[in-house]
């Protein structure tokens, strides 16, 4: 598939007042303007993030009222209810807060709905479980913002509710005691876009200001939040930066025992990045969820002992070792019914509709657990027609999916545009979840196309890959590589750089490796680099002698023999276009 390559701009006055006040090269101070700062005391901060200058837990809307029903609820020893997501957001976040609850109250219990029997977020089986169980306060933690009924049948049994949400919420709000969500209207916290986990952690840091507690109360949840704000593909800028820069070094020198089981489940040793959580971490505690039952992923970063934690890591090993065998069965299923049908090959959406996914061969899905892996198979298919996409599977008497975008298309928007023929929907700019009747799939197939064609750029429909800058060969080296690797930790806002080289030669030394990627050799103006591309296998026609390319690239480092040089990961290759 062809890709566009966007060349950023960066602001030439902070780029100007940089390259004055840090005496570094011009290139290096347009990546660092691209990023934010535009001076000193503002790179300073971006270089080297501190704990300190996290927000004032209080400055959140409805904090006070929070901090003072959970102290009364501890000081009249009621019963509390810790209740989350099934996902890594809400099964970190309601650990982090039965951990640090567990230390001051005694009658703490958490509840994860059932992905299959209840669905997304606050569930009546869930309000009826604290009913039973005659709890006096529900905290929920990464849900609840839009559960409006939910909140007043809890009320009306005498049930109050904390909600600790970052999703965004509708014109009505719950009734609860408190609200914690930085997006809701009036709330004037600084930064707006903390995961449901980085939420649930500011109100630990009030409960330990209110206690007078040190901040080492706080801080040894920081591994939990760092995974919670990789997974949750939230933007690592301000305050998730800091807790993601420090929650990196907690995950190395001083993990939780379930972390750590973890990480020795997926194998990670050495330098670990928020590449390491999201691709090694993440999918082994959604899988749990996925396949089976999320309460384990809780259970797992509660576990006080390695024994109990590498049982646990082992379940959600087996359990994510299902889901890619199912996500890849479903995805290739999904392909042939896209290409069989001409209108689906010619839509500017894809939504497909299976009741069943009955042609996988997996003891899992007989129970129905394959549902659980429709968001995976959305992005797998955006990734072969790159269009916004929903999957949808039987639930129950319902019908239930996951949608994703591509760069630039709001698809929550899309979906609340067709809120009228759903049942219950909620997500983000680029991923959410929606249930509906099944008579109402034809319905939505259609909407949701009309949606797309009205409010899609040709442009969002050619995957896309942003460049911070073009550079030459010489440019490159090995102080210019460690600026770039104090840029760290990368993640949405703040993508590890992409540059372009043009007339760029091939040196007669590439080569293709394990059938799909290649090994590239190549020279400008007589120095060589490197380098890898995945997948680009289709493109080695265009390396030929003397024949100038331009290339898209980030860089990394290869070690062999001991011996680290720098390289390229190529991105992408296009014939020059001279200039």
């Amino acid at each position: 598939m062809e890709k566009r390559w966007t060349i950023q701009k960066a602001d030439p006055e902070k780029t100007r007042i940089l390259v004055k006040e840090l005496d570094m090269p011009e290139i290096t101070c347009q990546l660092i303007a691209m990023r934010g700062p535009g001076n000193f005391e503002e790179a300073k901060a971006f270089f080297r993030p501190q704990l300190e200058n996290l927000h004032d837990p209080f400055l959140m809307k409805d904090m006070d009222k929070a901090v003072k029903r959970v102290v009364a609820a501890i000081e009249k020893n009621e019963k509390i209810l810790i209740y989350g997501d099934y996902d890594v957001d809400g099964t970190t976040a309601v650990a982090l807060m039965v951990r640090f609850l567990k230390t001051l109250h005694a009658t703490i219990e958490f509840y994860i709905p059932h992905r299959y029997r209840e669905g997304y977020g606050v569930s009546k089986a869930g309000i009826e479980y604290a009913i039973q169980e005659k709890f006096d306060l529900i905290l929920s933690l990464d849900c609840g913002i839009k559960s409006i009924e939910l909140v007043a049948l809890a009320a009306s049994y005498g049930i109050d509710f904390i909600i600790c949400d970052h999703h965004l919420p509708d014109n009505i709000l719950p009734t609860a005691i408190a609200i914690l969500n930085a997006k809701q209207p009036h709330c004037h916290y600084p930064f707006k876009e903390l995961c449901g986990c980085g939420v649930g952690f500011k109100l630990v840091q009030a409960l330990c200001k209110h206690y007078a507690l040190p901040d080492s109360r706080w801080q040894e949840y920081l591994d939990l939040v760092a995974i919670a704000i990789a997974a949750d593909i939230v933007p690592i800028l301000d305050e998730n930066r800091i807790l993601t820069y420090y929650g990196l070094q907690q995950v190395v020198k001083k993990p939780s025992v379930g972390v750590k089981a973890l990480l020795k489940r997926a194998e990670i040793k050495g330098e670990i990045q928020v590449s390491s959580l999201v691709f090694g971490i993440a999918p082994r505690i959604n899988a749990a969820g996925r396949m089976d039952d999320a309460k384990k992923a809780v259970e797992l970063f509660l576990a006080e002992n390695e024994g109990k934690a590498e049982a646990l890591a082992s379940q959600l090993q087996a359990d994510n070792t299902d889901r890619r065998e199912v996500d890849s069965s479903i995805t290739l299923q999904a392909i042939a019914m896209i290409e069989a049908d001409p209108s689906l090959l010619m839509a500017r959406s894809t939504l497909l509709y299976h009741p069943d996914w009955g042609s996988v061969s997996i003891d899992e899905q007989e129970t129905g657990k394959a549902k659980g892996v429709v968001g995976i198979v959305a992005s797998r298919l955006i990734e072969k027609y790159y269009r916004p996409t929903i999957i949808l599977t039987d639930s129950g008497e319902k019908v239930a999916g996951s949608a994703r975008s591509v760069i630039g298309f709001n698809v929550y928007e899309a979906i609340h545009a067709c809120k009228d023929l759903l049942e219950n929907y909620g997500g983000h700019f680029y991923a959410a979840g929606l249930t509906l009747k099944r008579e109402n799939v034809p319905a939505l197939k259609a909407m949701f196309e009309k949606v797309v064609q009205a409010s899609i750029t040709e442009d969002m429909l050619v995957p896309q890959i942003m460049v911070d800058a073009e550079i030459q060969f010489k440019d490159i080296t090995t102080n210019f590589y460690k600026t770039l690797c104090q840029m760290e930790p990368f993640g949405p806002e703040n993508l590890r750089p992409v540059f372009v080289a043009r007339e760029v030669y091939e040196t007669g030394q590439s080569k293709i490796v394990k059938d799909n990627h290649i090994k590239f050799s190549l020279m400008q103006n007589g120095i060589t680099f490197n380098g890898i591309g995945f997948g680009l296998a289709e493109k080695f026609n265009l390396l030929q002698p003397n024949i100038p390319i331009d290339v898209a690239f980030s860089l990394d480092l290869n070690e062999w023999n001991g011996e680290r040089k720098i390289q390229l990961k190529v991105m992408d290759i296009k014939q020059n276009e001279p200039r």
